[in-house]
């Protein structure tokens, strides 16, 4: 099952994910917290929508959930930069935050543009 790791999509999601947390803990603050709270679950549905729709299988289900998590990207975008205008996060995390989700749009659009399914495992390389 971890076949779904191969997809470079999964990967920068996945990144963008961890930064997020890090970045979130690491700024931690009563003001903050709702902000980084609704980012963290957006950041994380990113990548969580992309297992699910390729443990599904089904083209139809693929494409389903790389829309959902194409959403969630939308979500992510717009935190952060709500977050750099208030000053949560240093420009350093948000620059790399806004580069790693920027690489994750970019990888998710070509999924939903060239292929609307998951390839068989076969064709997948190794994780």
């Amino acid at each position: 099952m971890k076949k779904y790791r191969s997809p470079v999509a999964w990967q920068r999601a996945h990144q963008l994910a961890i930064v997020t947390f890090k970045a979130a803990d690491a700024a931690y603050h009563p003001r903050s917290r709702a902000l980084l709270d609704q980012v963290r679950r957006a950041a994380i549905s990113i990548e969580a929508n992309i297992v699910e729709g390729y443990a599904l299988s089904t083209p139809l289900q693929f494409r389903r959930h790389l829309r959902i998590a194409l959403g969630s990207a939308a979500e992510t975008e717009c935190l952060i930069e709500t977050a750099s205008e208030l000053g949560y996060l240093p420009d350093q995390t948000i620059s790399r935050m806004r580069r790693l989700l920027d690489e994750t749009l970019a990888t998710l659009f070509g999924l939903v543009r060239k292929r609307s399914h998951p390839a068989p495992c076969s064709q997948l390389p190794a994780p």
